[in-house]
């Protein structure tokens, strides 16, 4: 028992003196632990750190700045919604109502097989474009580090360069391919748009006949909206490629004389030209037709519209008379009974307009000298296209 007794006192006390000891350091601020377990170094025993093996190359390697992206490619998809099915009526209305459905769901599928060649194409132009900026990093690098005059290894990769600008060229052929079936469809999605307004004054409908058409016209609507978004992001990727190509055939003639040289030269002065005389869009369609008398009004007041001669004719002429004019291709619509309705006719407008562009540019006119605008009025007989000449 005493035994015990003296081991607490023991205890107790020990206790006691860390205690002290923390109060202290309380009391006073001063922490003496860090110094009891570290003592002060000799400054004169600092460990050295050896340089590392980049800081010991006496010619040190720099890291080139990344060649500039390739063209960007569209990346939409434009696969329709299905079309809702119905059961049959009966009538007859009810058989002109199937005929219809079958018709859309035969455009849908040839919409589905555009988007797959279109997806194809775009990935095609994503692949020629990324080697084709290898190839030319490739190239400058060595002639900004400096090389031989025409270096053959050098000549090698301006000859695979050049055969993938060939492929993206190949590519823009397979766009218009695409963008010339669709323009089809799209007549074809425009007749059955008005066969279905039409089958509602057929004689000897039901009710159920009547809802039906009243739901086939929406995905017919859906469908034409489908399809002119479709056809602009083909003429967007058009219009990009086009250029892009064109350009770097000019980048590539010059990249030719610095092969030969052995010396890196710029792009070519042409590109900063071309790019300053990139097309300006109309601001405001009211700025584009205001006051002025319309060089040609291209009416479409029916499928398959032949205008190319007529604008072509008109155009010569404007140009004869005033070699550096300027167009402007102004889309006019019919203001609708309803918001969709305006919205459905503006969205013909513009693809209609869209071609007129087109047709323009296949005639030889330069981009840069023609501009779009778009705008309604209830005073129009139908969606036209107002080419105007400045």
């Amino acid at each position: 028992m005493s035994q015990l007794r003296s081991y607490l006192v023991i205890v107790a006390a020990a206790a006691l003196l860390s205690g002290c000891s923390y109060i202290d350091s309380v009391f006073t601020g001063e922490d003496t632990s860090e110094e009891d377990q570290y003592p002060p170094a000799d400054s004169e025993q600092a460990q050295q750190i050896p340089p590392s093996g980049a800081e010991q190359n006496p010619q040190p390697t720099y890291t080139q700045a990344p060649a500039p992206a390739p063209q960007a490619v569209g990346t939409g998809n434009y696969a329709p919604q299905a079309v809702v099915p119905g059961a049959s009526t009966g009538t007859y209305v009810g058989q002109k109502v199937a005929a219809l459905r079958s018709d859309l769901q035969r455009l849908q599928t040839n919409i589905n097989q555009h988007n797959q060649e279109l997806q194809q194409a775009r990935q095609g132009m994503g692949s020629d474009a990324g080697s084709y900026y290898s190839l030319v990093a490739s190239i400058n690098s060595r002639l900004q580090a400096g090389t031989t005059p025409g270096n053959p290894q050098l000549v090698q990769q301006w000859t695979q360069a050049q055969a993938s600008l060939d492929r993206l060229g190949s590519d823009i052929t397979r766009l218009n391919m695409i963008s010339n079936a669709a323009a089809s469809d799209s007549a074809l999605a425009t007749y059955i748009v008005e066969s279905v307004r039409a089958a509602y004054g057929l004689q000897g409908a039901v009710d159920e006949d009547h809802r039906q058409l009243n739901i086939l016209e929406n995905d017919c609507n859906r469908t034409v909206i489908l399809i002119n978004k479709l056809l602009h992001d083909i003429a967007e990727d058009i219009g990009r490629q086009n250029n892009y190509v064109s350009n770097e055939r000019r980048n590539l003639t010059v990249l030719s004389l610095a092969i030969k040289n052995g010396e890196l030269y710029g792009s070519s002065a042409n590109n900063r030209a071309v790019a300053s005389a990139a097309p300006q869009q109309v601001a405001s369609a009211s700025t584009a037709i205001a006051g002025r008398q319309p060089l040609m009004v291209i009416r479409f007041d029916r499928p398959n519209v032949a205008y190319e001669q007529a604008l072509y004719s008109a155009v010569s002429r404007a140009l004869d008379r005033r070699p550096g004019a300027i167009f402007d291709v102004v889309a006019v619509s019919r203001a609708g009974a309803n918001a969709g309705q305006s919205a459905l006719n503006t969205s013909n407008s513009k693809r209609n307009a869209e071609n007129v562009v087109r047709s323009l540019t296949n005639m030889g006119l330069p981009p840069d000298r023609i501009s779009l605008a778009a705008t309604s009025s209830a005073s129009a007989q139908g969606n036209e296209v107002q080419v105007f000449v400045r």
